[in-house]
């Protein structure tokens, strides 16, 4: 079998570790002293195979998609970035199609590698191999989502919103599918990161699907807590209290040798909440852990693709505040830090490496905190 990946094509560069992780905001802000746009996530389509109940751009998936933005433009744009470190590409499902594989995905991936930019796309993996093994030359890391134990969750989760019958059989051999991409793109020496969601059908679960991760060859198991958001806005939400002992039944389970990062959690050095500090103080003394900053808004825009509007994050409620026709994104994410909602949130602990909440978390659990004027309790 032929290796997915020519490893010569690998970017040079340091390994991703615990203690490289471009994609947390707080590298940036230490180099440069307060946050700056380093890392430029792409929509590139409303393409899926997938209806997840959990999807959070679920409502602008569809069965058929207008034209992007000329390559060019983008590229333009990106050129125009000073500091740029970091590329994510999303959807809907990137390699859907294999036109915009061609001539989109393959060509931002190119120009990330000439640029010594590392690179990330979201996506499945549930499609024929070949599709992946023409991307992989070229990409840093593939990040998954998983969420599941079996088959038979695959099928209840991956297409709760599909609005039609999708048979088990069906669903089951695209499962199978995906291990198997999965398996033979990290042996092929792909990174590959996988995420797990924190949520009523999972947390207590996290141990077990953390096990099949790592069966799969992931270098890395990002775990976050799924918040109620757009297209998932009415799934049920566990509490903060389920959150900890799930996290907390994880670590006792885990592989030691698997990195796990986790993101987006809604505990902090600066709570009230005893609970929460303990939780923190432990995961702070695990090897192999991490506590990932928010990259939205903080290091991070959002351009689609389609329409060239940029927003804090693809997911986002705020609308869209510029276009790439109009502005450069630099100037757009200091209309962003300027913004009343950005400045609600701009804080930075550096005695915890904290930048603090993320939209969607100061909205669930702490809207009328001031974060501003808080300090860790150390």
């Amino acid at each position: 079998m032929q290796n997915a990946i020519s490893l010569s094509q690998k970017q040079a560069g340091p390994s991703f570790s615990p203690s490289y992780d471009p994609w947390d905001p707080i590298s940036s802000i230490r180099q440069f002293g307060r946050h700056r746009l380093t890392s430029v996530e792409m929509t590139i389509s409303n393409l899926c195979n997938m209806r997840c109940e959990h999807c959070a751009v679920g409502d602008t998936l569809v069965m058929t998609e207008p034209d992007k933005l000329p390559l060019a433009k983008m590229l333009s744009r990106l050129d125009e970035v000073e500091h740029l470190q970091t590329i994510s590409i999303t959807g809907g499902e990137p390699s859907f199609s294999d036109k915009t594989v061609k001539e989109y995905l393959i060509p931002l991936l190119k120009y990330a590698r000439s640029r010594g930019v590392r690179s990330q796309i979201n996506s499945n993996v549930t499609l024929d191999y070949s599709r992946y093994e023409a991307i992989a030359p070229y990409l840093d890391v593939m990040h998954i989502s998983f969420n599941y134990t079996e088959a038979a969750d695959f099928h209840q989760v991956g297409f709760a919103k599909s609005g039609h019958p999708v048979a088990f059989e069906t669903a089951a051999r695209m499962y199978e599918r995906m291990i198997d991409n999965t398996k033979r793109l990290s042996a092929g020496g792909l990174y590959i990161s996988a995420e797990s969601m924190i949520n009523y059908r999972t947390h207590l679960k996290m141990a077990e699907i953390h096990r099949l991760i790592v069966e799969m060859g992931c270098q890395r198991h990002e775990v976050h807590p799924m918040y109620p958001s757009a297209f998932a806005a009415d799934l049920p939400v566990i509490s903060k209290r389920e959150m900890r002992g799930s996290i907390a039944h994880l670590l006792d389970h885990r592989d030691p040798s698997v990195w796990i990062l986790f993101g987006t959690l809604p505990f902090f050095h600066c709570s009230e909440d005893q609970e929460d500090r303990k939780l923190l103080a432990r995961l702070a003394g695990e090897p192999n852990v991490t506590v990932r900053n928010d990259p939205d808004g903080r290091n991070r825009l959002n351009v689609n693709l389609f329409t060239g509007e940029v927003f804090v994050t693809d997911f986002s409620d705020i609308p869209a505040f510029g276009n790439i026709d109009a502005d450069r994104l630099d100037h757009l994410f200091d209309r962003w830090l300027a913004h009343p909602v950005a400045r609600g949130v701009d804080c930075h602990c550096p005695a915890v490496n904290c930048c603090g909440p993320n939209l969607l978390v100061k909205d669930m659990y702490y809207r009328d905190i001031d974060f501003t004027v808080r300090q860790a309790i150390l």
